[in-house]
């Protein structure tokens, strides 16, 4: 597939697609959630830290969609 702007081929294979295995690598590594503490606002650590994959999740495909734009 060519682009229209430069008439050169597209091509996926940018290494920043490998940043996008860190949102699904990172749930997977139970050792960093099998804890009850520290609790944030109440809250225990598992369902904090469920959040948090979620913006890390975001941030990392922001990057890759911006720097393979």
């Amino acid at each position: 597939m060519s682009s229209p702007e430069t008439g050169q081929e597209r091509s996926d294979r940018s290494p920043w697609n490998w940043l996008l295995f860190v949102p699904i690598v990172l749930p997977l590594l139970t050792f960093l959630f099998n804890s009850d503490e520290p609790r944030v606002a109440g809250f225990p650590l598992f369902y904090w830290l469920q959040l948090a994959f979620i913006i890390v999740g975001v941030v990392c495909t922001t990057i890759v969609y911006r720097m393979t734009k």
